[in-house]
């Protein structure tokens, strides 16, 4: 069998990735890594669903890593996150343990199991300025016309808004010829993805909405605000903090903005779906399942749970 060095749970919004993760952490005495582009920000705790209280099984408690490590107001990009995972990766396996991580931030999932290596590269405004006006089949096309390099081999062409990240790395790897890149670490993930039907899904993303609502995730909003964390700040944040951003902004109703949001909700979780087929068509390898017990059979059968 093949070695694997790590247990991935992936899935869209609301399939029950924490609770199987924490249940696995338990089974083989080991550690989660979050995966998750929000929950990274301290006191963004509702809308981001942390539901910390969570990782705890028969009583015993799960160690977690990279969930409240900056402060809302802070920039916390991707390298970032990088770097801080590598930390926490090799922690735990210095401790002998198998990393566990658990998280529906596609692009940040496939960041850390490829290693990419170009997030490190600056962001360039004015270039981004000057490609905004073009359509993406434009971009693509100009991408096209310049110097060959390694990087261009391995370009994400897919949107306008990856091709013009591209066009901004290819630029500045032109400008920076001397500029030297790490050798990439691959990870060697075992992963499962949990894929409920879209109708179990759609009941769980409606349910959980209204638990959330119930829980004080206008009040954790309006609190947000009132201790100096910006609007533009949870606009860009998106889904829970955006719409309740635009109700307290008088925009629509609680009810208008509960509809809409459940409506939010589930068109991000089916982009989620779409990210995760793309990952597999760029190489890796997705066991998926229906639900908790079918992934837990899973592990039993190829000998990581005994």
């Amino acid at each position: 069998m093949k070695n694997f060095d790590s247990i991935v749970i992936l899935g869209p919004t609301a399939s029950g990735k924490t609770k199987l993760a924490v249940e696995i952490a338990y089974l083989i005495s080991s550690e989660i890594i979050s995966i998750d582009s929000r929950m990274v920000y301290k006191k963004l705790n509702i809308g981001t669903g942390k539901d910390l209280g969570e990782y705890c099984f028969e009583n015993k408690s799960i160690p977690y890593h990279l969930i409240d490590v900056c402060e809302p107001n802070e920039s916390y990009h991707i390298y970032q996150f990088q770097q801080d995972f590598k930390m926490a990766f090799n922690q735990i396996l210095e401790a002998k343990k198998t990393p566990i991580l658990c998280g529906g931030s596609g692009l940040y999932l496939e960041a850390v199991i490829k290693d990419f290596i170009y997030t490190g590269i600056p962001v360039n405004p004015l270039l981004r300025a000057q490609l905004e006006m073009f359509s993406l089949t434009q971009l693509q096309e100009q991408f096209l016309l310049l110097p060959e390099n390694s990087f261009k081999k391995k370009a994400d062409l897919e949107s306008k808004k990856r091709t013009i990240r591209a066009h901004e790395i290819a630029h500045f790897l032109l400008k920076n010829s001397d500029f030297l890149l790490p050798e990439p670490k691959p990870l060697e993930p075992f992963i499962i993805g949990l894929n409920p039907t879209v109708d179990l899904r759609r009941e769980n993303i409606i349910k959980r909405l209204h638990a959330r609502m119930d829980e004080g995730l206008i009040e954790e909003v309006s609190c947000l605000l009132k201790s100096g964390v910006s609007f533009e700040k949870l606009l860009s944040l998106g889904l829970e903090y955006k719409f309740v951003c635009e109700l307290l902004m008088g925009k629509y109703n609680k009810q208008k903005m509960i509809e809409l949001l459940g409506i939010a909700i589930q068109q991000f979780a089916k982009r989620q779906m779409t990210y995760f087929r793309k990952m597999e068509k760029s190489g890796l390898k997705i066991n998926w399942v229906c639900n908790h017990d079918e992934a837990l059979i899973l592990l039993k059968n190829k000998k990581f749970i005994v």
